[in-house]
């Protein structure tokens, strides 16, 4: 597969080397979760923390700059983010009554930046990811997540505040700790080769480049994930897929009245074959289009009713935003082999019990 114009990370090949031993892989990743309070205290995990420390006071930073507000996360609701690509969520009885514990507050973001116009919070997530999950080293059945949104914004907004936040984070924690993300691991990153505006592909765009480049990618579909490491390693710097369509998201990203069966919506993706950093969209806002979404993807509109009343008072509550996985970012940062070494106590699909 062609990938010439960038590269990949060495760490990212060491942990495809690894995970073609499935069984060896498996029986490392028992050990490494197991007992974590064990490398947790070496000066790289120590540095790593630090980084991750680093970079959400860099974000809180600068949305704080921009007015937004910091608010609380729920835990646990009724229903939770359905848009979640082959997980399960986990459910706890809340008195009698099925509560979900959240996969996403997407939802909720809605209904804060209805309240205040501008918000995030930094919210943590558990989605019961499939099994062969905890080879891929891009996800955790727990993790973290800085969640955005803004009253009256476009995607385009959205995805533009994105890159800046991207910018702003990776300027602040090189700044502040170059010296041992080169000395400890090995890691160098160039501020200014993520500086905006990001190159910009649309979802067709990033169809026929992936082709180009031999990965079999499907038109209408989600990027698969080896077609999106494809890109990754191509593009040499950050850039953006917009535009994904109908049927590839959930059912509150909004459709174009324009231009039916496309989503106004983005995927900001790392380089060196790290993938996806962040997520967003325009939110649909039209109470009938979201009753027929969400009955085209196999959701009961019953279940949110509370959402659906929202939307109704609330007419229209244009909104928009995304989510960075916070484990992610930290794995990019670093130059990390998997995001189980971009926290501690890490929970991985299917090896239990562990801290």
């Amino acid at each position: 597969m062609k990938t010439a114009a960038g590269r990949v990370h060495p760490s990212v090949l060491e942990l495809e080397r690894m995970a073609r031993d499935r069984a060896g892989f498996l029986e490392f990743l028992r050990g490494w979760l197991s007992r974590s309070w064990r490398w947790a205290r070496e000066d790289r995990y120590r540095l790593v923390f630090r980084v991750q420390a680093t970079a959400l006071a860099a974000m809180r930073e600068y949305l704080d700059s921009r007015g937004f507000t910091e608010v609380l996360a729920p835990v646990i609701g009724p229903v939770t983010d359905p848009g979640i690509r082959g997980a399960k969520q986990a459910t706890v009885d809340f008195y009698g009554f099925e509560y979900k514990i959240m996969s996403s507050a997407i939802l909720y973001k809605q209904y804060m930046a209805a309240s205040l116009g501008r918000v995030y919070f930094a919210a943590p997530n558990v989605r019961l990811e499939p099994l062969d999950s905890a080879l891929t080293g891009r996800h955790l059945a727990e993790f973290y997540q800085l969640d955005v949104e803004a009253y009256g914004a476009s995607y385009r907004e959205a995805s533009r505040l994105a890159e800046e936040l991207l910018y702003h984070t990776v300027r602040r924690v090189w700044e502040e700790h170059w010296r041992q993300l080169e000395t400890l691991l090995g890691r160098t990153l160039d501020p200014e080769a993520h500086k905006p505006p990001l190159p910009r592909l649309t979802h067709g765009e990033a169809v026929r480049l992936a082709r180009e480049l031999g990965c079999r990618q499907p038109e209408g579909a989600e990027l698969r994930w080896e077609c999106e490491r494809a890109l990754s390693a191509h593009m040499g710097r950050p850039f953006l897929v917009v535009e994904y369509p109908r049927g590839a998201r959930g059912f509150y990203d909004r459709e174009d009245p324009a231009r039916p069966g496309v989503l106004l919506d983005f995927d900001l993706i790392y380089p060196e074959g790290f993938g996806e950093a962040a997520s967003g969209a325009e939110r649909e806002y039209e109470p009938a289009r979201v009753v027929a979404r969400m009955r085209e993807s196999g959701e009961d509109p019953a279940k949110y009713r509370w959402y659906l009343e929202m939307l109704r008072e609330l007419h229209p509550l244009r909104t928009a935003g995304f989510g960075f996985g916070v484990e992610r970012l930290t794995r990019y940062l670093c130059g990390l082999r998997g995001v189980w070494e971009a926290r501690p106590y890490p929970k991985l699909p299917g090896i239990a019990p562990t801290p």
